[in-house]
């Protein structure tokens, strides 16, 4: 992590009353209210500056942005924090810093759950027409896409690999709104046109990314099974405007972790344990 925390509470925790939660801009936010509700001090860990602006402050909440640079990484904040509980709320595309606090936390012991999102079916849930889920993105090499209007919805990191996979559609891409996913996208290759910029809405109700696909007119999009609300919305949109839904299947958890949803993690977080007195 090379930025100081923005929240520097004093005099910070006690023993066992601090978790270590790494997350994003989707379940962080209201995974880290929850905790701190119930009387924990949280440390969120997350990747960009720009995600820090999705956490309230708190005085119990200590924020900070910066990839984790492997393993020593995450042995160095263990070591120095010493949380009683480390959650994993990263992507579950975000394979690497998966692995890395797995491997970490086995080798010391360290209390560690991972956050189950939730999947987006069941019997009351209709399917946009179309729905097919690839295992991996050199799958999409092997769909009909040709005069299809695509949308990629997948990051802007796995854009040059997937534009060399659908020679006969035009390509269309939503990146999220930071610098380094515009050039990303930009380096791939896709005109000014074809890119749009924004932020997922909070609301997830689709409003914003089925104006986008009624004004390119897109046909068939890509998006990541990624479970939760941004793969929810995407469900919506394809539905409710009869788009071609493409789903790149979710990685593998992490070798023995074990996803609870947010009820049961909360449940089996519990609340911290009192101060010991003062003497």
């Amino acid at each position: 992590m090379h930025q100081p925390p923005l929240h520097q509470p004093s005099p910070g925790p006690g023993a066992g009353q601090l978790i270590w939660l790494v997350a994003g801009t989707g379940d962080g936010p209201p995974l880290a209210a929850a905790l701190l509700a119930r009387g924990w001090w949280v440390r969120v860990s997350v990747v960009s500056p720009e995600a820090l602006r999705a956490y309230a402050p708190h005085p119990r909440l200590q924020l900070q942005a910066g990839p984790l640079a492997g393993e020593a990484a995450v042995e160095a904040v263990l070591a120095q924090h010493r949380p009683a509980w480390v959650v994993d709320a990263s992507h579950p595309f975000a394979r690497a810093i998966s692995a890395q606090l797995a491997a970490v936390c086995r080798r010391r012991a360290q209390p560690w759950l991972s956050l189950c999102r939730t999947a987006v079916g069941g019997a009351a849930h209709q399917p946009p027409p179309g729905l097919m889920v690839l295992p991996d993105l050199p799958a999409l090499g092997q769909q009909d896409l040709r005069g299809e209007r695509l949308l990629l919805a997948i990051g802007s990191r796995q854009l040059p690999a997937a534009l060399g996979l659908i020679p006969g559609a035009v390509p269309f891409a939503r990146v999220l709104d930071r610098p380094a996913s515009l050039q990303l996208a930009l380096a791939a290759g896709l005109p000014d046109a074809h890119l749009a910029c924004l932020r997922p809405d909070p609301q997830a109700d689709g409003r914003l990314e089925q104006a986008l696909c009624r004004h390119w007119g897109i046909t068939a999009v890509l998006c990541r099974q990624s479970g939760g609300a941004a793969e929810h919305c995407w469900h919506q949109v394809c539905r409710r405007l009869n788009l071609r839904l493409l789903l790149l299947a979710c990685p593998s958890p992490a070798a023995g972790a074990t996803g609870l949803p947010v009820a049961t993690l909360l449940e089996k977080l519990g609340v911290p344990p009192p101060l010991a007195p003062l003497l």
